[in-house]
């Protein structure tokens, strides 16, 4: 493939890595990040840093972003100093983050009054994923935009899907996530369940990523709970952002989650009593807890 001039934006967990890819795949790449620690890290791998938005979309044709919510969109995306103001002419805006489907319209209705090239492209997966380029991308956008972009987004996924011409993607990701929550809280129960019957917590841990519900999240999560290892890949509040985005589009589109607005419950508990920065599947040791079980209560050490 010819080398494309990428901007990034947001160097975040999942955000630098993915960058990352291109840079190895010998694309040049200018980024920006408010946080200095994480812009630093990605340009210790070869991206050229940008001290402004405006910066980056000179010398881009495709400018990427990976920001944590709405508001960051917005204020990236269609404020005077974001990336549509400064899009180069037939350059491409492609948004990663996980956002409402409202306020992605929102971006892309002022990307079609500037007559903006606009891409939204999900990503299902976590830190660990995106290293290995094991991610799955949805893009939803024009088609002539995601041939564009496309063999970009080969660079860190394994499989790759356009849904739609507007927000079908950014609507996927929200249904995808609450699968995840709900199955995180099952886990939860189901394992306090056994362990409370008499179960060999390995063993059954075992058992269950073979049988048929061994989904490749439980499996992914099998290794950390073996030693109930709740470092963060995706956190209990990141969750219950999510849930919350989840809940707005149930009432947007009248579609009742009940069992979506109870683990949104469950997450506000784990981070009322303080474990919103622990792993989303903590749900596991609050479970525990419910259940009178002290293994609940445990905590590894952060440098475990």
């Amino acid at each position: 493939m010819t080398s494309v001039r990428v901007g990034w934006i947001g160097c975040g967990k999942l955000g630098r890595p993915m960058a990352a890819h291109l840079l190895k795949a010998g694309h040049t790449l200018v980024a920006f990040d408010i946080d200095q620690a994480s812009l630093a890290a990605l340009v210790m791998q070869g991206a050229k840093p940008a001290t402004s938005i405006a910066q980056v979309c000179s010398a881009a044709d495709v400018v990427f972003s990976s920001l944590p919510d709405d508001r960051a969109l917005l204020a990236v995306g269609r404020s005077p100093d974001g990336v549509l103001a400064h899009l180069q002419e037939n350059a491409i805006f492609v948004d990663t983050s996980t956002v409402s489907p409202s306020a992605s319209a929102d971006v892309a209705a002022r990307a079609h009054e500037l007559g903006r090239r606009y891409l939204r492209v999900a990503v299902s997966g976590n830190p660990v994923l995106a290293e290995a380029a094991q991610l799955t991308a949805f893009a939803s956008g024009a088609s002539a935009d995601f041939a564009v972009v496309e063999p970009l987004l080969a660079h860190f996924s394994k499989r790759i899907f356009l849904v739609g011409p507007d927000e079908q993607a950014r609507t996927l990701k929200l249904v995808i996530n609450l699968m995840i929550a709900v199955s995180a809280g099952m886990l939860g129960e189901a394992l306090a369940l056994g362990e409370k019957g008499g179960l060999d917590w390995q063993q059954m841990l075992d058992v269950i990523s073979e049988s048929a519900v061994g989904s490749p999240m439980v499996r992914y999560k099998t290794p950390p709970l073996s030693n109930r290892d709740y470092r963060s890949t995706f956190s209990c509040e990141q969750m219950a952002k999510d849930l919350d985005l989840i809940l707005e589009a149930s009432a947007q589109y009248r579609a009742p989650v009940p069992l979506a607005a109870q683990m949104r419950q469950m997450y506000e508990a784990l981070i009322a009593g303080g474990r919103g920065s622990d792993d989303y599947i903590a749900t596991v040791a609050h479970a525990e807890q419910l259940a009178g079980l002290n293994a609940g209560a445990q905590r590894p050490p952060a440098d475990a």
